[in-house]
């Protein structure tokens, strides 16, 4: 069953924006960052010194989104009479047959005079059962397909094994799931006209996103980032290569040594190590093909774990500020794209900042209720009225929520970054695993009990004093935050449907003994 587009589902792309009030929000955001750091008595100098970093690093988050999206409108040169040859890449690892076949005639139906489809058959090398069913479908569908016989690269080793076996001087790639629109091709390959162009991308955009808790968290995430901020990208020349829905130029894509194997986040680094030989990209603010949000709390867990660790292994082990081919603009943008996933981190800090004083009295600085609202209240209020003008009003909470609350993920993949833990690519699944979940967000429950018994603790050993109100309050801020990242963890009815069947069967069985 297809959901049913409601009007506001591709607002995102035109966002709204004042840079007045953006001007004015930097201002609010260096003021409250400099009354922290020279305003604000120091009580305990260790908590004081790590607030300050988490604070200095929101700072440069803060302006580095606000110069992301200070422009939005960019407009790319191109010649629609511009119709080169394209290779069209379904890539495959075991999706049910059906979904593959859908994305498949979809291609074919596409608009334009020169192109062929293939169908990238990873399934062999995967082992998943169904491999040869893709053979069958190509043979149906009057398709090539390409079967790997010798595994390595994941998902980038699958397609560089394409590269190898195809000629045309464009490649079009689509995930498995992702059904492009009939003119997808023209409204993206004209831009190729401008040989320094190396890759078109347009945006990952989840038609299921209304179906429960998992898939809408997951597309409220996705629109700041393919809508303004992407747009921003684009007058920066730093637009994110994000896998699918996009063209690449063949002679770029083997200039760098093809899809980077190295990395879980394969797509996200090639693009970068395209931009640091001198190429541009365009980012096309259009839905011009429709894919599948992951569909249980688990896939998605996996999806944001795979994200984080790959972006964050770019942070580390390529950290584009030493990247000598990016131009400063790409760099601030490459920064600001893998340094999102330290957020978990800070955000571990400052939620961890009350329960220290619960237990031991300790705090960072010494001030008035009252003045650090002064200070907070104005620059936060901004800051949110500013994200929700540039979305086009389709900032959520539960965007925040799902944000926010990744930060047990951020923490997890960073030690196993920090640690050279290697992660295998895995394909999220397109179909709901049923289980529960809620083991994934145990983090989230151990605060919420320590915050309880904390406050407990703390009023009766000092009373209520004005500090154990505010860290009270800040405490309760996060767990309101965690709420609905916790409820979609939760296992589904129809989980509970099924377990109460072997239940009741059980049950039967024992008493017809």
């Amino acid at each position: 069953m297809k959901p049913v587009h409601n009007h506001n589902s591709f607002s995102f792309l035109t966002p709204h924006s004042s840079k007045g009030l953006v001007l004015v929000n930097v201002v609010l955001l260096l003021v409250y960052f400099l009354v922290i750091a020279f305003w604000f008595e120091p009580s305990n100098k260790i908590l004081f010194s790590i607030l300050l970093l988490g604070q200095a690093f929101y700072l440069w988050q803060c302006l580095s989104h606000l110069y992301t999206v200070w422009e939005t409108d960019y407009q790319a040169k191109k010649d629609d009479t511009f119709l080169p040859p394209v290779d069209v890449f379904i890539t495959v690892a075991g999706e049910p047959t059906d979904l593959v076949e859908e994305t498949v005639r979809a291609a074919l139906l596409m608009d334009y005079p020169n192109f062929k489809v293939f169908i990238l058959n990873d399934g062999y090398v995967a082992k998943k059962s169904n491999w040869y069913e893709m053979n069958i479908l190509g043979t149906e569908l009057g398709v090539a397909v390409i079967t790997r016989r010798r595994p390595g690269g994941a998902k980038a080793g699958n397609i560089n094994h394409a590269v190898a076996e195809t000629q045309s001087p464009f490649i079009v790639i689509f995930d498995a799931d992702h059904v492009p629109k009939t003119d997808f091709l023209k409204k993206t390959v004209p831009y190729f006209v401008d040989e320094k162009v190396a890759f078109v991308q347009t945006p990952q955009y989840y038609k299921n996103y209304d179906k429960n808790m998992v898939t809408g968290g997951a597309w409220d995430q996705q629109q700041l980032f393919f809508g303004a901020i992407c747009m921003g990208k684009n007058r920066l020349q730093a637009v994110t290569m994000a896998g699918t829905n996009m063209v690449i130029r063949r002679t770029a894509l083997n200039e760098v040594g093809g899809m980077c194997a190295d990395n879980v986040a394969e797509d996200f680094i090639t693009g970068m190590f395209i931009h640091e030989r001198g190429y541009t990209s365009v980012y096309v603010p259009e839905v011009l093909a429709e894919g599948l949000a992951p569909e249980d709390f688990l896939s998605y867990y996996k999806q944001q774990h795979r994200w984080t660790k790959g972006s964050l292994e770019v942070f580390i082990n390529n950290n584009p500020l030493f990247r000598r081919g990016l131009r400063w603009p790409q760099k601030i943008q490459y920064l600001s794209s893998a340094g999102y996933y330290l957020s978990g981190i800070f955000i571990f800090i400052n939620a961890l900042l009350p329960l220290i004083f619960f237990y031991t009295g300790e705090v960072p600085f010494v001030t008035s209720t009252m003045v650090l609202a002064i200070a907070f209240l104005p620059y936060i209020v901004l800051t949110l009225f500013n994200l929700q003008a540039v979305s086009n009003y389709s900032y959520t909470f539960r965007a925040l929520s799902f944000s926010m609350s990744a930060w047990w993920i951020h923490l997890v993949a960073f030690v196993e970054v920090l640690i050279g833990k290697k992660t295998s690519f895995a394909i999220t699944s397109k179909v709901q695993v049923e289980g529960n979940f809620f083991s994934l967000v145990q983090p989230h429950v151990i605060y919420i009990i320590l915050t309880v018994v904390g406050i407990i603790y703390s009023y009766h050993t000092s009373g209520l004093t004005p500090s154990l109100t505010t860290n009270a309050t800040w405490s309760f801020l996060y767990i309101i935050i965690f709420i609905p990242f916790m409820y979609a963890a939760l296992p589904s009815r129809e989980y509970f449907r099924v377990k109460q069947g072997s239940f009741k069967l059980k049950l039967a069985q024992f008493f017809s003994l």
